[in-house]
């Protein structure tokens, strides 16, 4: 592959994308005919097909997608050298691509939000995805920096501490368990349990939880999104395992309850980490250390609920 050039890279990300060498040659702005010569350049310099003809239209092989997960990679240098480049010239300036699991979706804009009042000329990409999506794209060197309860094992990161991510159970707040203190584990054992999807990391240690205290409550429906599960609890369909830093609203506003059982919250940490092997750059870098600095105290808490209209408070 000595002699692939970047045009072709970008080329075949362009087809990639728009499913055609027309659209392809639409994008670069170059004739049909040039950018299929391009792509049988590039097929000769791999020593094997890339595409699969349907039509008009065509599908990567498994060595195309190997190709293209190369061309993205590149790009993402090139990003990061056209930043460095850019701090280098004012140390004000920058990009900086977050990953964020979907969880903490609830603070990060916050911690964002107070992270360019200081740095108002540092632009921000923020991605949200489960923790599955969050890590493959963090290994593929998408984001600068990303937010997530734990580290990836299997790949060599940096990673800092923010703050504590308490796990806890929601009910509804007329729930017959509501209110009750010092609940032991095994009165959850007749309750119906949504849960998070497989892999996820909320998902994990709910069953952790009740491994341990040797419950097996019914599982429900399985909620691949907090917003849901939360609807779900308020909904009567059961009651859910979930960070406590998802439901600072709904508690506040006595619209969840939060059992008192014993030997929760579990608290586990809040991190920034990044690729060891990824250079961080002078904006990206101002950022993990704002998070470590001043994420802590932006960190959601939880209120006691509203009184209710025609209770005492």
């Amino acid at each position: 592959m000595r002699n692939v050039t970047l045009k072709q890279f970008r080329l075949l990300t362009a087809a990639a994308r728009g499913g055609s060498f027309v659209a392809a040659a639409e994008a670069c702005h170059l004739t049909p005919p040039a950018v299929t010569m391009q792509m049988r350049q590039l097929e000769d310099e791999a020593g094997m097909a890339l595409f699969e003809r349907q039509g008009r239209s065509f599908a990567l092989t498994q060595a195309g997608r190997e190709v293209l997960a190369a061309a993205e990679k590149i790009e993402a240098v090139l990003a990061d050298l056209g930043a460095g480049l850019a701090a280098m010239k004012s140390l004000k300036s920058g990009r900086v691509t977050v990953g964020a699991v979907s969880t903490a979706k609830y603070f990060v804009p916050r911690m964002l939000a107070a992270f360019e009042k200081q740095q108002p000329d540092i632009d921000i990409e923020l991605v949200i995805g489960n923790r599955a999506e969050t890590i493959a794209a963090f290994k593929d060197g998408r984001f600068d920096v990303a937010v997530m309860g734990r580290p990836p094992e299997d790949v060599e990161v940096e990673s800092a501490l923010i703050g504590d991510n308490p796990h806890v159970i929601i009910a509804p707040p007329d729930h017959p368990l509501a209110g009750q203190k010092h609940l032991p584990a095994s009165a959850l054992a007749g309750e119906t349990v949504l849960t998070r999807e497989t892999g996820s990391g909320t998902r994990m240690l709910a069953e952790r939880f009740f491994e341990d205290a040797a419950v097996s409550p019914r599982i429900g429906m399985e909620i691949t999104s907090n917003e849901t599960i939360k609807q779900a609890v308020m909904a009567g369909l059961g009651i859910a395992f979930i960070s406590a830093d998802t439901i600072e609203a709904e508690i506040a506003d006595g619209r969840l309850a939060v059992l008192d059982v014993i030997g929760l919250p579990i608290v586990r940490q809040w991190y920034v980490v990044r690729p060891a092997a990824k250079r961080l750059m002078p904006a990206a870098r101002a950022l993990r250390d704002f998070l470590t600095r001043e994420g802590r105290g932006l960190l959601p808490a939880l209120k006691p609920a509203r009184p209710k209209s025609g209770r005492k408070a």
